[in-house]
């Protein structure tokens, strides 16, 4: 009789691992990880869900042996990825994020993709857009051996390696393809240089690839992306455009917006490029990626990183200090005249206090603000959904419904 796993040949079948097999791998898999003698490590992984992605990417970043060096490659399934200190408020439509029909949609909405995830990272940076046009890079290496444009010029190499000779890295550590005209000489090892660099604003260089970092323990991570062939690039901005920008006063980390292209490459002719680059930068020793996936939840430290990845409290109370005020920066959608100036005070994603101010000093308007302090204060703002309801009010003054109405349209529920 044949073996099992003959038969699973000779049919074509993969049998997946019993829950056995799959301790003994997930054991034998964190041993190597923080193995001293692994000094150089290279994966790839097969998951498309972030919170997986970034639980190993944190796994490896602790765990992985002083003087290693370590390239891991994922690509996310549609998601919006905010940096550790950022303001998902700020940063996302977050009405967006719950699923829509697009077939009754309205002209006047912006497309959306149905459910697309929210995560917040560990690491710093602005917020980014993945989809499955999107490889994700990272390196992990000691202190010593870091500087902010290394990697990034690595990759530029296998860029440039693959025919894309406008590609290099810029000031801020991103990479770009530059949109010169006229070809220039320039010395072709020059990674922030490129024969169509120019200095003619209507030649902006278009963004590809940006960066984030994480420092700890003499050990640093740095994480990229690289758009290769997203379906969504029209659609990105309408993700990334907060109704409630204008309304914020925020600490934290705001997002430079720029201009963004894609590249032009397949994923796996990156995915190899980009291996090949690493090797040659660090020397032999993990010729061969190894292949990982979502069994590597089954590792308790990874689980432990998932879960909190993927609670609402990480994702949003973890929100640096802001004030939300009806005053907004630019263009007012709130009459102030008729209705007053309304502001809260949120610190840590949850309402401290609110303040309403009116022209008109009415007792009725002194009501509406006992109301709304008694009833929003110590509220998690992302669990708040309509905003009228949250309120324990049978008739409301139609000046608080006007204010509620415009809550609903510039903080709305995230799914």
């Amino acid at each position: 009789m044949r073996s099992r796993a003959c038969r699973a040949r000779a049919c074509n079948c993969w049998f997946p691992r019993t829950n056995q097999a799959l301790l003994r791998h997930n054991s034998s898999w964190a041993e190597k990880v923080s193995n001293p003698q692994s000094q150089i490590q290279t994966y790839i992984s097969k998951s498309r869900d972030p919170y997986v992605n970034l639980s190993i990417e944190h796994f490896l970043f602790q765990k992985t042996p002083p003087g290693s060096k370590i390239l891991f490659l994922y690509t996310n399934r549609p998601c919006i990825v905010i940096g550790r200190n950022q303001n998902p408020w700020l940063e996302v439509n977050l009405g967006l994020l719950q699923p829509h029909d697009t077939h009754n949609a309205s002209p006047s909405e912006p497309p959306a993709l149905g459910t697309v995830d929210l995560v917040r990272r560990r690491s710093g940076g602005g917020t980014v857009f993945h989809d499955e046009g999107n490889v994700n890079w990272s390196v992990i290496c000691d202190f010593a051996d870091f500087t902010r444009d290394k990697h990034a010029e690595m990759v530029v190499r296998c860029l440039r390696s693959l025919g894309i000779e406008r590609a290099r890295v810029n000031e801020r550590h991103d990479i770009v393809l530059d949109q010169g005209i006229d070809k220039q000489q320039v010395e072709g090892s020059d990674t922030h240089s490129t024969a169509y660099t120019s200095t003619n604003a209507a030649s902006r260089p278009l963004k590809v690839s940006g960066s984030a970092y994480k420092l700890s323990r003499n050990r640093a991570l740095h994480h990229g992306t690289a758009l290769l062939q997203s379906p969504n690039l029209q659609i990105i901005p309408h993700y990334l455009h907060s109704p409630a920008k204008s309304y914020i006063t925020a600490k934290g980390v705001e997002s430079v917006s720029s201009p963004v292209s894609n590249i032009g490459l397949d994923n796996a002719s990156f995915e190899d490029a980009v291996h090949a680059g690493f090797i040659s930068t660090y020397g032999s020793g993990m010729e061969r990626r190894e292949v990982v996936d979502d069994d590597l939840l089954g590792i308790a430290e990874i689980r432990k990183g998932f879960d909190e990845l993927k609670s609402l409290d990480w994702t949003f109370t973890q929100t640096p200090q802001f004030v939300f005020s009806s005053q907004p920066m630019g263009t007012m959608d709130f009459d102030l005249s008729a209705n007053g100036k309304f502001s809260m005070n949120i610190r840590h994603g949850i309402i401290q206090d609110c303040e309403w101010t009116f022209s008109d000093k009415k007792t009725s308007a002194k009501e509406l603000i006992t109301l709304l302090s008694e009833q929003l204060a110590h509220r998690k703002l992302h669990e708040i959904g309509d905003w009228a309801a949250s309120l324990k009010a049978e008739d409301l003054d139609p000046k608080l419904s006007e204010l509620l109405a415009f809550l609903n349209r510039t903080l709305p529920q995230p799914a």
